[in-house]
């Protein structure tokens, strides 16, 4: 797979992919991540990808010309399945949404900034739009990290044990069972009998059966969808 960022602060996203899991996929040959300066595609040699609003009002807005041609120029060697604009106005990321994106190829993701995006650019280029939450980041860097890492850790080869991905919570619209590791025994803390019963069958059910509880407790709007 890979995924280009277009980005107007591309050292915010230094880190995110060269450490863990992300790293670990990029070596191994089955992510792609690049990201692109939005301002090499600039309108004028002061590195302009911004102006005033028309109409008036605070906060800056990002450019139709160095958006287009950026998204134009990458597409040049290659078909994109998605063209994602980060926006707190898009459709609320989630467990299904990482599931479908990571059966694609080719992404470009497109990270906001200032008051937003020229709308042109959202009408024809974008073809999906996604937040990561109901409130507002100083840009679209963050968020972009966040979709990429969950969207990563689901490319086949990326874990280690690739069931562990579908352990986790939301994969089954349940939350993942509680979890426990040695001692056995921690300042008189035990773990569960049933975990060191030996039996897969009597752990399988007793997880799922955690995860139900779990859900009713902290995600009971969950498990209408389950």
């Amino acid at each position: 797979m890979r995924i280009d960022i277009i980005t107007v602060v591309p050292e915010l996203l230094e880190s995110p992919f060269s450490h863990s899991i992300m790293k670990r996929a990029r070596d191994k040959g089955l992510l792609e991540v690049h990201v692109h300066h939005l301002r090499q595609w600039a309108v004028n040699e002061y590195g302009q990808v911004d102006d005033y609003q028309y109409g008036g009002g605070a906060g800056m807005v990002m450019m139709c010309e160095p958006l287009a041609n950026a998204i134009e120029t990458l597409s040049k060697d290659r078909q994109y399945d998605e063209v994602i604009f980060m926006t707190p106005d898009g459709e609320r990321f989630n467990q299904s949404i990482a599931n479908q994106l990571s059966l694609k190829e080719n992404l470009i993701i497109i990270c906001g900034h200032y008051k937003g995006i020229d709308e042109r650019i959202r009408e024809h280029f974008v073809t999906r739009e996604i937040s990561i939450g109901d409130f507002v980041l100083s840009g679209g860097e963050l968020a972009a990290a966040i979709v990429v890492d969950a969207i990563g850790r689901l490319l086949p080869g990326v874990l280690n044990d690739e069931t562990s991905a579908l352990m986790d919570s939301f994969q089954d619209n349940i939350l993942a069972p509680p979890v426990y590791t040695r001692p056995a025994d921690f300042r008189g803390w035990k773990v569960p009998d049933i975990l060191l019963s030996g039996d897969p069958k009597k752990v399988e059910d007793w997880r799922y059966e955690q995860s139900i509880q779990r859900t009713k407790i902290r995600r009971p709007d969950l498990l209408d969808k389950h």
